[in-house]
């Protein structure tokens, strides 16, 4: 009895970002070297979970030789995710064995890591599977100079559109509230940020642990225009990271229109305006101050994800790609691909997903880093200093059309605030020449 040689297939789950095609072709090209035969699967688990085998096809050299340059997935994407259901776990496994594929290379965020490693396991070490973490939101808990693929083209796409939006504002004399992708980290809001130079930049993380008051987020925009207009400026930017959103209080978060969440629990952020309902609440808060500033709302994320791959996330995902093939065709399971230290390293999927929460665990921005204090020191934001300086409190009171002790009252616990997260970046000493 002859038995047909084993393949390896691809899939690409969650949502969009730069450079999936460029490892569907290194993953591609490395398996045909070996003389291995690919597959690509369509559209993630959407199909195979319900154990429909037809919408795949194979993956060839020619087929893939050039797809590197483009953004989106060549193989379609989507969020269906098989561990809801055992039934859609074992289907997807059983659609594997029927398509005769024994390694498995997934492309995907979080929670398809967590899908990843659910089907390794419940094969039994039938299958291999290798994940590869992609996401805008530069998130996945990698050692802190790793970057996520996708992200560095986002940021460089949302820098451009950031910068033509400030060449903008300064124009026409206005204020833009631009909300960035970023579930729960702040990563790149204050990438986009900071490379640009926006007025300031408001990340979940900036607000500790606790739940974040949404008027909390109006009154640091609010202050910061204030402080602007001292300044004599009418004009500003302020990029905010969508994770604020997940952070609000429950209350609040019950009362934005439009909340609803995915298959895999997390909130459809592009259901919900977060723009729109902050410049909402900023315009109330400027009316009552008679304060005439004209706000206009922005939400960048789709234009970000879909983009063509800068050439650093080109190369990138060419290594991830060409190593997650070779780590299935050499043996290996179970793990997540990762370049560090321009060396490949397997992560194992037990030491990367939190088995309670069922994803990935999630790197944070680390606000006691000298990169985002940097960051911080450059953001227009009411500081201590600006209550302790007389004059400059008589300025801002008289703006926002208060007394002293009234804007103290009102604004005057952002400058707390800012105390905490604004210590200045400490430097090693000199060195002697």
């Amino acid at each position: 009895m002859t038995h047909r040689p084993k393949r390896l297939a691809i899939l690409c789950a969650g949502g969009p970002a730069p450079g999936i095609n460029s490892v569907i072709a290194a993953s591609t090209i490395r398996a045909h070297l070996s003389g291995i035969d690919v597959v690509g699967i369509h559209d993630g688990f959407r199909w195979i979970m319900e154990g429909d085998i037809k919408h795949v096809s194979p993956l060839t050299l020619e087929s893939v030789s050039r797809i590197h340059f483009r953004g989106g997935s060549h193989l379609g994407i989507s969020r269906a995710n098989p561990t809801k259901n055992e039934k859609h776990l074992d289907a997807a496994l059983l659609s594997l064995m029927r398509l005769n594929v024994d390694k498995l290379v997934t492309i995907g965020g979080d929670g398809s890591a967590w899908s990843a490693w659910r089907l390794a396991d419940r094969s039994h070490g039938q299958l291999h599977v290798a994940h590869v973490p992609k996401t805008i939101d530069n998130d996945i808990d990698l050692p802190p100079d790793i970057d996520t693929f996708g992200y560095q083209t986002a940021r460089h796409v949302g820098v451009e559109i950031v910068k033509n939006l400030m060449v903008d504002a300064k124009t026409t004399h206005r204020w833009y509230l631009v909300v960035t992708q970023g579930r729960k980290a702040g990563h790149l809001a204050l990438g986009i940020g900071k490379a640009a130079g926006a007025t300031l930049t408001l990340i979940p993380e900036e607000f500790g642990d606790g739940p974040v008051r949404l008027d909390t987020i109006v009154d640091t925009l609010v202050g910061a225009m204030i402080k602007r207009l001292a300044n004599d400026r009418r004009d500003g930017l302020a990029v905010l990271a969508e994770g604020l959103i997940e952070r609000l209080a429950p209350e609040e978060l019950a009362t934005l229109p439009g909340v609803e969440r995915d298959q895999h629990g997390g909130l459809r952020y592009g259901e919900i305006n977060f723009a729109d309902v902050l410049k909402n609440r900023v315009v109330e808060r400027l009316r009552a101050s008679n304060l005439d500033v004209l706000v206009v709302a922005r939400n960048i994320g789709y234009e970000l994800r879909c983009a063509d791959p800068i050439p650093v996330d080109m190369e990138y995902t060419r290594d991830l790609g060409y190593c997650a093939s070779r780590y299935l065709i050499e043996g290996g399971m179970s793990a997540m691909v990762s370049m560090q230290g321009g060396c490949f390293r397997p992560v194992p999927f037990e030491a990367l997903i939190d088995r309670a929460s069922g994803r990935s665990r999630v790197r944070m921005v680390d606000t006691q880093s000298d990169r985002y204090r940097i960051a911080r020191s450059y953001m227009m934001r009411l500081r201590r200093e600006d209550f302790d300086d007389t004059h400059q409190a008589a300025r801002l009171a008289a703006i926002a059309g208060t007394t002293v002790e009234e804007f103290a009252a009102r604004y005057g616990y952002l400058a707390r605030d800012d105390d905490r997260m604004s210590r200045e970046v400490s430097l090693p000493p000199p060195g002697r020449g």
